[in-house]
């Protein structure tokens, strides 16, 4: 339980929710349409951490106030339901890279940050987000997946670690197949740390030809409560 006199002051202008200090997030049902939930705060790591045990997540641009997201419904993975194409199969059995666990989490994250993806304009890795994470990541909370070739890191993904859940938030590929490579020997790996879910946040064709599926927000924030 947080101490009352951390609360964050909310108040509400056209219908959004403006948070002048910290640690406290309106309900997440009060989110708008797109899953805006809330704007301000900070990156610190009891606010970061009380958004991820709420089904939240930060998703601005360098700039602007730091907005909170909460969308409904909420794309994910069953790890179990993960799906490997005939292609896929292939990649894997010529073992055309190699990968990794928490290796290189810095470097991932600035490759996510730096590689351009298709209609996308800019990054939403800011410098406070690197920062944040890798503070996060020190503590064991956030961890990274790696594709290596030739021992080049080639592709890769990031995300934090919430009890039974894992909430992915970006991944990047330099050559063909290599955040595939990745994701997917890390999806195995959760497996065997029991891991039930894995938050993908929003919808990706790039997920969901890997099984990401939707389901409703309040089916995910039971996932979190395991």
């Amino acid at each position: 339980m947080l101490n009352n006199k951390h609360l964050t002051k909310i108040t509400t202008f056209d219908r959004m929710f403006i948070m002048t200090q910290n640690l406290q997030f309106p309900p997440t049902t009060t989110a708008l349409p797109d899953g805006l939930l809330a704007t301000g705060g900070d990156l610190s790591e009891a606010q970061l951490l009380l958004a991820y045990k709420s089904g939240i997540f930060p998703w601005y641009n360098e700039g602007s106030d730091i907005e909170w997201y909460a969308p409904d419904p909420r794309f994910v993975l069953y790890p179990h339901n993960i799906h490997i194409s005939k292609s896929m199969q292939q990649v894997l059995k010529k073992n055309t890279y190699t990968f990794t666990y928490n290796k290189a989490f810095e470097q991932v994250m600035i490759n996510c940050k730096v590689n351009n993806r298709k209609n996308q304009d800019g990054t939403w890795i800011t410098n406070a987000m690197q920062i944040a994470y890798n503070n996060l990541h020190k503590k064991g909370i956030a961890i990274s997946a790696e594709a290596w070739h030739n021992d080049v890191l080639v592709g890769g993904l990031y995300g934090v670690l919430m009890g039974k859940v894992f909430c992915g938030e970006s991944m990047f590929a330099l050559e063909p197949n290599a955040s595939k490579f990745a994701f997917i020997h890390l999806v195995n790996y959760l497996t065997q740390l029991n891991i039930a879910l894995i938050d993908c946040q929003v919808y990706t064709q790039h997920l969901e030809s890997l099984g990401a599926t939707m389901i409703s927000r309040i089916e995910f924030e039971q996932y979190l409560l395991l």
